[in-house]
């Protein structure tokens, strides 16, 4: 059994793609998923694992697509892998409303990242981890430069810093 955090990316933003999260949370409990728990409407839950953490996302997936009739990207992560995105915030005391994790599927692309002109973005910044970035969005994410940065890494999708640490508290 293991502790998991499922993200599912762009629904319920400006009314497209829309998933209840009671609904949602039906569907995972209906996947397997125990003490399933969701947060705020942007498609956070916390569950218990019964299976391989590896099919959780898939089994996600398509039990969106077969009750709803959305594709959407679906991420993991266990319960020490967001201990760990927490602990390697390069920033951990900036704003919890501008600051935000974007989880990836895949490591960042190093010459991506490389070639980012840091100074040209500041006063935001970036930085990365293992499969996540941190963006610190200094004048909100609406009219950043940073928030069509693309580091690689596949399909990402952010949290802000308070959904995070809300998140790992649901985890405890």
């Amino acid at each position: 059994m293991t502790t998991c955090v499922v993200l599912l990316r762009g629904v319920n933003v400006g009314g497209h793609q829309r998933v209840p999260m009671a609904v949602f949370r039906t569907l995972l409990e209906g996947i397997g998923g125990l003490d399933v728990q969701t947060y705020v409407q942007s498609g956070n839950a916390v569950l218990t694992w019964p299976g391989p953490t590896a099919d959780l996302a898939a089994a996600v997936a398509a039990a969106v697509h077969a009750e709803l009739g959305l594709t959407v990207p679906v991420l993991v992560r266990t319960a020490a892998e967001l201990t760990a995105v927490i602990a390697g915030c390069p920033w951990p005391d900036l704003d919890p409303r501008l600051l935000h994790a974007v989880f990836l599927t895949a490591a960042a692309d190093p010459d991506r990242v490389a070639a980012v002109d840091h100074a040209g973005l500041a006063p935001e910044q970036v930085s990365v981890g293992d499969r996540v970035s941190y963006a610190f969005y200094a004048g909100g994410v609406q009219r950043s430069r940073l928030a069509r940065l693309d580091v690689g890494g596949g399909p990402g999708t952010a949290r802000n810093w308070r959904t995070v640490t809300a998140l790992a508290a649901l985890c405890a």
